[in-house]
């Protein structure tokens, strides 16, 4: 079946590339990215931004700690909600949406997103629910508990059972970290989010200064290499550069 793949900015922000990538000097300008699949049989929305307050207050929205670790630059109109109305799509009537993790950026227009079905890993939706994880790391519930219907899923999950949108674990970011295999007419296209923040990532192996599980994080980091060479495109989480490079919607990725 044929699957289209949309690319949607949902701001920015600068932070140290230091704090992203051992031995990385200076600040780095990090995209917020989310994308909408459109399948046959529904739409899927992976990762949702941030959340709208971060557009007017991050401290309040995401604490002290978070808000001076990196520059804001969020602006109206670039919520989730409003990238997806702006393509002429209804926020309202997405089906799904597949949160690679629970980090701020990722999950914070989920509220804007209000009857589709969360898909996330167990153990992601479990360190979730763990307030201990939850201080240390950098959740908020207020993010993602907000009463969408949840689907947890262990490993692998094949979104429409024919193999054009599967869920691959990608842990050691956070305790259950996915990326988000799509298969377009062209080939294959992996969605990395937060499991290689940029290609340099993957190319020199050098991970941020906190992560909650460093060997699996490798590990992710050699899987995504393996589809690589198996001919996938790989779209690196804050990449910058490379993000200036990936069509930006309404034109699709093809």
């Amino acid at each position: 079946m044929s699957v289209t793949l949309f690319a949607l900015t949902c701001g920015r922000l600068t932070g140290d590339l230091g704090r992203l990538m051992e031995g990385g000097e200076g600040r780095v300008d990090l995209p917020i990215p989310a994308y909408l699949i459109e399948h046959p049989n529904g739409t899927v929305l992976f990762d949702t931004g941030l959340h709208p307050d971060c557009q007017t207050d991050p401290a309040a929205r995401v604490g002290a700690r978070i808000a001076g670790l990196f520059s804001f630059a969020f602006r109206p109109g670039e919520e989730i909600s409003a990238r997806l109305e702006a393509i002429d799509r209804n926020p309202a009537k997405i089906d799904v949406i597949v949160n690679s993790h629970f980090h701020f950026d990722h999950v914070g227009g989920n509220i804007l997103i209000p009857n589709a079905v969360m898909v996330v890993q167990r153990r992601e939706w479990e360190a979730g629910m763990d307030p201990d994880i939850c201080l240390g790391h950098g959740y908020n519930r207020a993010d993602f508990d907000l009463g969408h219907k949840v689907i947890q899923i262990d490993g692998e999950h094949d979104l429409f059972g024919d193999g054009s949108v599967v869920c691959l674990p990608t842990y050691g970011h956070t305790p259950g970290h996915q990326s988000l295999r799509v298969r377009l007419p062209s080939g294959d296209v992996v969605l990395a989010a937060d499991a290689c923040y940029f290609c340099r990532t993957l190319r020199e192996r050098r991970l941020p200064q906190r992560v909650y599980d460093r060997q699996a994080m490798f590990d992710s980091l050699d899987r995504l290499a393996h589809l690589e060479a198996g001919g996938a495109r790989i779209f690196f989480g804050h990449d910058g550069d490379f993000w200036k490079r990936v069509p930006q919607a309404p034109a699709a990725i093809i």
